[in-house]
């Protein structure tokens, strides 16, 4: 597969439709996920994520309280004034970042809490197992987010 980095989101949008059909069909094949570690492996030798941060720009991961308790203890605060300065509760009852881009990226696309971030922020974006195909509505809005995952999706509709 030939990557343009300068130009997969207008590629992503081009094919929303094409990748929603692929997801719903994809959820029913069997055995597709062993096919995910090598290309996340193969997408990420390709795209770096410092030079996007698209993701810590647009979305916000979901804070759970151990997350919360990690993060606080890292800021050195308190956990309710860390909730107070950088949290609000989302439609679904989960803490996440009161607004966008994160306040903890930094203008050089690092993370000022790495070493602590959300469990979500860990596992993002979810191209190395089994919740890309387990939550087909989270994968197809991160296919427009997320480089990594329109490189993940392209590679498996060429493989299948």
């Amino acid at each position: 597969m030939n990557f343009d980095e300068s130009n997969w989101k207008n590629e992503a949008e081009k094919k929303k439709k094409e990748n929603r059909q692929f997801l719903d069909r994809a959820k029913r094949m069997r055995g597709i996920e062993k096919h995910l570690p090598d290309l996340h492996d193969e997408a990420f030798s390709k795209i770096d994520c410092l030079k996007c941060g698209n993701c810590c720009k647009t979305i916000s991961p979901r804070f759970k309280k151990p997350d919360i308790e990690r993060i606080s203890k890292y800021l050195g605060m308190k956990q309710g004034d860390m909730i107070e300065k950088y949290l609000r509760l989302d439609e679904d009852g989960d803490y996440v970042v009161k607004k966008s881009p994160c306040p903890f990226l930094g203008s050089d696309n690092f993370c000022g809490i790495y070493e602590a971030r959300p469990r979500d922020c860990a596992n993002y974006p979810y191209t190395d197992s089994g919740e890309f195909f387990e939550r087909p509505n989270i994968t197809f809005q991160n296919s427009t987010t997320c480089p990594a995952v329109f490189y993940v999706l392209e590679r498996l509709k060429e493989i299948i």
